[in-house]
């Protein structure tokens, strides 16, 4: 199965409709084309523009960069970003389809000086081509061998200098010689309700739809605090106001619309909702591991690591221990289930 028929399950597990094709071509318009553009991620943003600009004086290409955090959170369009503001070709792709280390040569070879090549995913490189990619990341060479046995040879290429750019939703699995290569590395964290509703406000524009303030403000507050997920909902509102509203979106119009898709004023979807209430009525509000989790859920355990936890973490309705998930008051709160704190006291 592709990486993106993946996402689009992952994603209409928690209640967000899959990507069609039409959405496909939205998010390429709705992306930045420039840091200037490039909303949230203050910190980032203004470390880069420092970076960029010294290399140019330089006449250097830029440092590595890894980018790391959940999805959607703009890591692609910043890497686009970069490319723009450098004036360089840009060369995507991801780390599951360089399945080996020729499909990576073929890739190298074919950099110019200060071309940027992105690797999404890049913490799913197989050991073999991650090897490979060191000589290539630290001295712009890679070393290939031809023919086998006491006919073997060790042939030394060289690469013009390049920037590599990876992103990952798994930091933790990058293992410690590929991290140390990277000269710059920075964190995406979720987004906020106001930079969420920037986001919203000028997706809107692009789209021609007329959306005020407290309606973008609405969808912000649903869209889990990523912009991949809070354009895709502006989208299904737009859909909604048409047929059902003539056009218009109010706020009102917000709240009738994410109700329709189930997805309540947390943003939290069907499987979320799922997960607490199996992780609180099963396992007594935790702790439980993640196996025992995914094994009562019946999905598999990345969907919940990668998918469902970051955001409950995020919004403290669910603690991690060395013993495993444990639901917070606030989820009771939420889902309308007592709380008992002395049985809860109990279980730590």
């Amino acid at each position: 199965m592709s990486k993106f028929k993946e996402k689009e399950i992952e994603l209409k597990k928690i209640g967000i409709p899959p990507e069609t094709d039409e959405d496909f071509v939205f998010n390429l318009s709705l992306r930045p084309r420039n840091l200037s553009e490039f909303v949230g991620q203050k910190d980032i943003v203004s470390s880069l523009k420092i970076a960029i600009e010294a290399a140019k004086r330089r006449s250097e290409p830029l440092e590595h960069i890894l980018l790391a955090g959940p999805p959607g959170l703009g890591k692609t369009s910043l890497a686009y970003c970069i490319a723009t503001e450098l004036s360089s070709k840009l060369m995507a792709t991801s780390g599951p389809a360089i399945e080996r280390a020729g499909d990576l040569i073929g890739i190298l070879t074919n950099l110019e000086r200060g071309d940027i090549l992105f690797i999404d995913e890049i913490h799913r490189l197989s050991k073999v081509v991650e090897e490979f990619l060191y000589p290539a990341m630290e001295n712009f060479q890679i070393d290939f061998v031809i023919d086998k046995g006491p006919y073997a040879k060790s042939i030394k290429f060289n690469l013009k200098p390049f920037t590599l750019i990876g992103a990952t939703t798994r930091e933790g699995l990058l293992s410690a010689p590929l991290r140390g290569r990277f000269g710059l590395f920075f964190h995406f964290d979720f987004y906020s309700q106001e930079d969420l509703t920037l986001v919203i406000k000028r997706s809107a524009k692009i789209l021609e739809v007329e959306i005020d303030r407290p309606s973008a403000l609405e969808i912000a507050k649903r869209a889990r605090g990523t912009p991949r997920i809070a354009n895709r909902l502006l989208r299904r509102v737009r859909d909604y106001s048409q047929v059902k509203e003539k056009g218009k979106i109010e706020t009102s119009t917000v709240e009738k619309a994410l109700s329709f898709l189930k997805i309540d004023e947390k943003g939290l979807g069907e499987l979320d909702r799922k997960y607490l209430k199996v992780l609180i009525e099963i396992y007594k509000g935790g702790p439980a591991g993640v196996e025992a989790l995914s094994a009562s859920l019946g999905e598999e355990q990345d969907t919940l690591i990668d998918i469902i936890e970051p955001y409950l973490l995020k919004i403290g309705f669910v603690k991690r221990s060395p013993r495993g998930r444990i639901a917070t008051e606030l989820a009771y709160k939420h889902l309308g289930i007592p709380y008992d704190k002395e049985v809860q006291q109990k279980l730590f």
